[in-house]
C-alpha cells in the first residue's frame, strides 16, 4: 500500500541562478512540515519523487528553498507548479490527516455535533469540514477547539465556543 501523502506547498517560482524556488504554502503548518518532514515533489500525489530541503534562505515572504539536485534555474523552472507533499507518518500533531475523514465529532459534554467530511486548509487556519444536520460547519484545527483525536474509537473531541456551531 502507497503511503498517504498531504500537499503542503506550491511551487510558485525560481529565484536567483542557483535553483532556489519560492513556495506558497497550502498549510499553516507548513514550516515544521517543510523543515523536518520527509518530502516529496509531484504534478499530483500520483506521481511524486523524494526530494530533500538543501537550505532556507531569506525570512519572511521572501523566503527562498533549495532543493537538493536542484542546481540551476533551468532545472528550477521544470519543477514550478509543481506541489510539495509530506508523508502522513510524519503529521506530529495528527490533526490534519484525511485519514480522519468518517470520524465522530462530538464535545467534552458528549453532546453529538457531526461527521467529519473534509479537511481544509485555509490561510488563517486549517479547518474540519463537518456535516451537522444537512448542513457543513467549519471547525477551525486549533488547540481552543480540538481537545482530543481518539483513533481507537474514531472520535475527535471539541470544546465549543459561542457561535461555533451556528
Amino acid at each position: 500500500m502507497k503511503p498517504k501523502i498531504h500537499p503542503i506547498a506550491t511551487i510558485t517560482n525560481t529565484s536567483g541562478y542557483e535553483g532556489d524556488v519560492r513556495l506558497k504554502p497550502l498549510s499553516r503548518y507548513f514550516d515544521e512540515y517543510v523543515e523536518n518532514g520527509r518530502l516529496k515533489l509531484g504534478k499530483s500525489p500520483e506521481s511524486t519523487k523524494s526530494i530533500h530541503l538543501e537550505i532556507i534562505k531569506g525570512i519572511g515572504k521572501k523566503r527562498r528553498f533549495k532543493f537538493v539536485g536542484i542546481d540551476n534555474s533551468d532545472e528550477a523552472k521544470e519543477i514550478i507548479g509543481n506541489t510539495v507533499y509530506v508523508l502522513s507518518d510524519d503529521d506530529r500533531i495528527a490533526l490534519i490527516s484525511k485519514d480522519l475523514i468518517g470520524f465522530e465529532v462530538i464535545t467534552n459534554d458528549e453532546d453529538y455535533v457531526g461527521i467529519l467530511s473534509d479537511v481544509i486548509w485555509l490561510p488563517a487556519s486549517d479547518a474540519y469540514v463537518i456535516k451537522h444536520h444537512n448542513k457543513e460547519i467549519l471547525i477551525p484545527i486549533i488547540p481552543e477547539v480540538i481537545n482530543e483525536v481518539d483513533f481507537k474509537n474514531r472520535l475527535i473531541i471539541i470544546t465549543t465556543m459561542d457561535g461555533l456551531l451556528d
